[in-house]
Order: C-alpha cells, then structure tokens, then sequence
C-alpha cells in the first residue's frame, strides 16, 4: 500500500459542491478584499475560541509580527519563545525588530515553565507559548508568570484549531493570539492566512490598521503598517470549513486513539497527551532513537512520513548570531533527532491506519 502523510483531495472532494456554490457567488459579487466573507469569517472564528474580536491577516507569521508590534514590542526588546518551533515563530519576532529567548522545552514538546526564570531579564517584555502539534501548554504557570513581571503574552496557535487548556481553548488566554490557516492546518485554507484574536477593543482596532497599512481611514496612515490582509476567496472558504472544524478534530482524536492504544513497539516513544488537555492532534508524533533506520523501513512500506522540526532553530545558520551553540537546549535538540510525524488526516481509512499500525509494530 501507499499511505499519503495528508491528502487534501479527499477533503476537496466532500467539500465541493458547497464550495463551488459559495466562490460563484463571490466572483459574481465583484469583491474580493475585506468584505462580507472576511467580516463573517472573523466574527464566526473568535466566537468559535471564545472571544470577541478577530482580525483576519495573511499568514500566521503576520499575525505574530502585528501582535508584536500591536504591544510595541520591538528594536531592544526581548521575546521569550521555544527552539522546537517552525522557523516563523522567530521570524516574525525579528520582522518586529525585537530578539528572541529561547527556553527548552519538555518531553511533551511543549514549552517548559519551570525554566522560565532561568531565561527572564529586565529585557524580556513578552512570552510566546507554543502551542506545538495540537496540544496546549500550561498556561496556568505561563500567565502567573506574565502576570508576576508585567510580560503580555501571545499565543501561538498555528498548530491548535480547537485544542483547550483546562476546558478553555488555546487563543483566549492571551492578550493576543495568532493562527495560521495554510492548506495541511485542521482549519487550512485553499493558500495562505491568518488570524489574530483579542478581547481588548483598543489592541484589535490597532491590529485592523497595522494589516491595512496603518491606516484607520482610507488614504491616512496613523501608523507605519503592512499590506496584510485575509482576502475573500479564503475566508469564503474558511467560513465553509469552519463548520466542519468539530467534527475533523473528534475524527483526529480517534486516529490519535488507535494509534495510542495499538502501536507497541520498545524502541517507538508514543506522544504524552497532559491531564486537562483537550489535544487536537494537529500532527501524531512518534520518537525513535534509531530514526533513520525507522525512516527507511517506512519508505520501504510505503509509508509517508515528515519530521517536525529536524532542526532545532537556535542551532540554525540564519540566528548563528544569537550566540547559542549546541547543548544549550538539550531537551530540543534531542527532540529533533528523534521525531517523525506519522500520517494523521481526518479522511484517513482504517485500513491505512491498520497497515501503519502492523508496519511500525514489526518494525
């Protein structure tokens, strides 16, 4: 057999003659930026997370940069952030100007909190919890963290579509937080976007103008800002997916469940679900100590797999300026000689989840 690692053709597939009556609908409209579609997707998506103001932007990286720069985090500043992230992460913390902190991360792979003081100075003006692969940090510790030394808090949710902390989704602890809509997300559009997410009127009006070149009226810029904007085929689409949203991520779950319950395997660590997470398994990831070895036999099988992330972003050549060097985050960096995502999408077949399951078990 051939399993894909995602196949969003099956998706397609079912989504079709709803979407093909939503965008003829729009191209016949005429409209195409910042109108009803991106309007409706906003107000629909915060009140899905449970909060009151959304932004639409065009990537999740942008959504990190206008947060940041909505706080006015920026040149001397200093972020607080993981090693084990997607490289945008950072990026988007250079885009604003300020400098990344790394803090290790636990065999969860999420952010670890305990070490928090350990990276604090009297730079340090925001926290960026990675919400990695569907699962939520403990944002208990991270708030009482924030709240102790006066830090805003941003939540990276590029990965959560849905995921809760202690019965309360990921996205509205923060004072901001970003999402990324790309193609593979549990909530991915057809191409590019994003999201940002606010309780406060005041930081999700500036928001609106950073995406729209500062300006608060046409033509009259309050502030130097960006073209970054959700546009109308998307969100006509999201706004379609979002439906769907609930119903992908319990068929994730009982993916992730199979996989738990039935992959056995001594040289195969299985993902640690944390008591009070509601995990939404945006990726289902394995460790293996002889990955290598793993990756072959998989490709042999047929078997697709990725690996999220191989390269810990402090070991990276782009941010060699950083003045990190290898040990400096041992959890990370053994992470990222270990891990493999295995294949995990909502239209998976249980007979490809079968094959997968005997393969790994006889490898």
């Amino acid at each position: 057999m051939k399993i894909p690692f995602f196949d969003l053709k099956r998706q397609d597939r079912f989504l079709k003659p709803e979407l093909t009556i939503a965008l003829k609908s729009l191209f016949k409209s005429g409209n195409f930026i910042l109108e009803s579609q991106v309007e409706t997707f906003e107000k629909r998506f915060a009140s899905f997370i449970g909060v009151k103001y959304g932004i639409g932007v065009n990537s999740g990286t942008d959504a990190l940069k206008i947060s940041l720069r909505a706080l006015e985090i920026g040149r001397g500043d200093e972020v607080i952030t993981v090693p084990n992230t997607a490289v945008p992460t950072v990026s988007a913390i250079r885009e604003a100007g300020a400098t990344p902190t790394f803090v290790d991360v636990k065999d969860d792979y999420l952010l670890n909190e305990n070490q928090l003081n350990k990276a604090f100075s009297k730079k340090i003006k925001a926290i960026i919890p990675v919400h990695l692969y569907g699962q939520a940090c403990q944002m208990k510790a991270i708030l009482r963290f924030a709240q102790k030394h006066d830090l805003k808090v941003i939540e990276d949710c590029a990965q959560a579509h849905g995921a809760r902390f202690n019965d309360k989704k990921v996205g509205s602890f923060g004072d901001l937080s970003c999402f990324s809509f790309y193609p593979t997300k549990n909530l991915g559009a057809y191409g590019d976007g994003g999201m940002i997410l606010s309780r406060n009127h005041k930081l999700a009006e500036k928001c609106r103008r950073l995406r729209m070149y500062g300006m608060k009226k046409i033509y009259k810029a309050d502030l130097e800002g960006y073209n970054s904007r959700l546009d109308e085929i998307q969100a006509a689409i999201l706004n379609i997916k979002l439906k769907y949203l609930a119903r992908w991520n319990r068929k994730r779950r009982q993916i992730a469940d199979y996989y738990l319950n039935n992959i056995h395997h001594k040289l195969i660590s299985l993902p640690l679900v944390n008591e009070g997470n509601h995990h939404v398994f945006h990726l289902f990831v394995i460790r293996c100590r002889q990955r290598s070895r793993l990756l072959s036999y998989l490709q042999k099988k047929g078997i697709e797999f990725k690996i999220h992330y191989p390269y810990p972003v402090h070991l990276q050549k782009a941010y060699q300026f950083l003045g990190y060097k290898k040990g400096d985050f041992p959890v990370a960096e053994r992470l990222a000689e270990e891990v493999i995502s295995l294949p995990l999408f909502p239209e998976i077949s249980k007979k490809e989840l079968e094959y997968t399951v005997k393969a790994l078990n006889s490898f």
